[in-house]
């Protein structure tokens, strides 16, 4: 942060927030034309989308439109990429560690992009009860990273679990950004779960529609007994 600065920022290859001045007050809108200082707002982005291509190995991204990168050079080029799009750009009330709430605008481009990428590749390769809980614990993730409670076993425990899950996140996502939106544009992986036989309407012996029938009937019976319990009541 400079001295000249009438905003509190702090900056790393991932971030830059911001804090001070007009966020102090959340009844008001940021000024982002002083604001920003790594991207445009999605008004002022380019009237064209920008498609970019992310291969991920095992959860870590490894190439940015067919060029092997660094990790740390793959997310500077996003966050270039992300920028120029509006991408990114968050205004957040949050609850700090020691109990009170502060108001802040993040520029995340490069991140943001990376999450959405995965986000689709996970989709795709995890099944229904893996991806509820992987993003379940995503949140407790946070809170322990955010809290400074990385030494923890707790936290050990989770990487753990999560290096597991994503020894079939490997694949390619295309996303489209366009004016802050990121928009998926297709994704493929040898790992992928959909299959298009059971998701078409004509689904073959692999899959037949009178299986569902009994399933039905068992997670409805629940509701059918409350359902007489209340008429039961009425009378």
């Amino acid at each position: 942060m400079k001295k000249t600065d009438i905003y509190s920022r702090d900056r790393n290859l991932w971030h830059l927030s911001h804090e001070g001045m007009e966020l102090e007050h959340p009844d008001q809108e940021p000024v982002y034309d002083r604001l920003l200082q790594m991207s445009v707002t999605p008004e002022k982005a380019p009237d064209e989308p920008t498609y970019v291509e992310l291969e991920f190995v095992k959860g870590l991204p490894v190439k940015l439109n067919g060029e092997a990168l660094s990790p740390a050079t793959l997310v500077a080029k996003l966050n270039e990429i992300g920028g120029k799009n509006g991408v990114g750009i968050i205004d957040i009330l949050e609850n700090r560690v020691v109990g009170m709430k502060s108001r802040g605008v993040y520029e995340t481009p490069g991140g943001t992009i990376l999450y959405a990428a995965i986000g689709e590749l996970e989709r795709m390769v995890f099944d229904k009860q893996t991806l509820a809980f992987k993003n379940m614990s995503s949140v407790k993730f946070a809170e322990l990273a955010y809290s400074g409670e990385w030494e923890t076993p707790l936290r050990e425990s989770i990487s753990a679990m999560l290096d597991k899950m994503h020894e079939v996140t490997t694949g390619t996502v295309k996303l489209k950004l366009y004016k802050g939106n990121i928009i998926p544009a297709g994704t493929t992986s040898p790992y992928s779960l959909y299959n298009e036989s059971l998701a078409s309407f004509t689904t073959g012996e692999l899959y037949s529609h009178h299986d569902a029938e009994g399933f039905i009937n068992l997670f409805g019976l629940p509701l059918k007994v409350r359902a007489l319990m209340k008429m039961a009541n009425k009378s």
